[in-house]
């Protein structure tokens, strides 16, 4: 397993530089965002994603239900001139229930494909929404190389592309091979998620899209390989299903539509 796996203030720190130099950025050319956005990220680990925002002056809140991984969060902002405009719950976010949680940015970054019933939690997460707010979502298609995040495992199968499109039982057996434990992995295979599977889910839970973008290269390798991000190029973008074997991240902005 790699060290940013392992050491979380380096993963934090990823996290922070990408949000900054590219998420901003990107939300900003539809949904400007200033001091006076209040943005939520659901699924926010140590909320790495949440200081660039922060840093800006925006009220933040991050829920994860990873009670360790909110802790750290915790430390982590405890010396942050702006601490006293972010929160941080531990809690599954089915179970919160605040009415003075509503929001004009809802941030969702690689957390999609870990999500069960994708199909309720997006008419679900509404509820969190200002009238005209928006979410951001960044994810790894399921196809990609290493949408299967065998990545984090501890052994030489973090670096076998495309082994997580195996048939389940076929990848159960070989990550048992390996010696890593089945259940993680197996998780992540059962909540993977395709392009046109988000786009099928957000055309029935009635949401439209404001901006989207197909990446080759995913804007974090810049932090991670020193790869400068680059967009899937047409007609390449366009080839259904096709794309997600080769885009490593997929951006988009979206609102619902009523």
């Amino acid at each position: 397993m790699h060290e940013r796996y392992t050491n979380r203030q380096l993963y934090f720190k990823e996290q922070v530089f990408t949000t900054e130099k590219y998420v901003i950025p990107y939300i900003n050319e539809v949904f400007p965002i200033t001091e006076n956005t209040e943005v939520l990220e659901i699924g926010c680990g140590e909320g790495g994603n949440l200081q660039a925002f922060l840093d800006l002056k925006c009220r933040c809140v991050g829920i994860d239900i990873n009670e360790q991984q909110i802790a750290n969060a915790r430390l982590f902002y405890e010396d942050h001139p702006h601490k006293d405009k972010i929160e941080f719950i531990s809690s599954d976010i089915y179970k919160v229930d605040r009415e003075d949680l509503r929001f004009d940015l809802i941030m969702m970054r690689d957390v999609i494909e870990h999500i069960p019933n994708q199909e309720f939690f997006m008419q679900y997460v509404k509820k969190f929404l200002k009238p005209n707010g928006v979410i951001f979502f960044g994810f790894p298609p399921w196809q990609n190389p290493f949408g299967g995040h065998q990545q984090i495992s501890q052994t030489k199968l973090s670096k076998l592309p495309y082994v997580h499109l195996l048939p389940t039982a076929l990848y159960r057996r070989l990550i048992t091979w390996f010696g890593e434990i089945p259940a993680g992995l197996m998780d992540i295979k059962a909540t993977g998620i395709s392009i046109e599977r988000f786009h099928r889910i957000l055309r029935k839970e009635k949401y439209e899209i404001l901006k989207r973008d197909y990446y080759l290269f995913n804007p974090n390798y810049e932090i991670k390989f020193r790869l400068k991000p680059k967009k899937v190029i047409p007609p390449f973008r366009w080839i259904s299903h096709l794309r997600n074997f080769y885009t490593t991240a997929y951006y988009a902005v979206v609102k619902p539509i009523e």
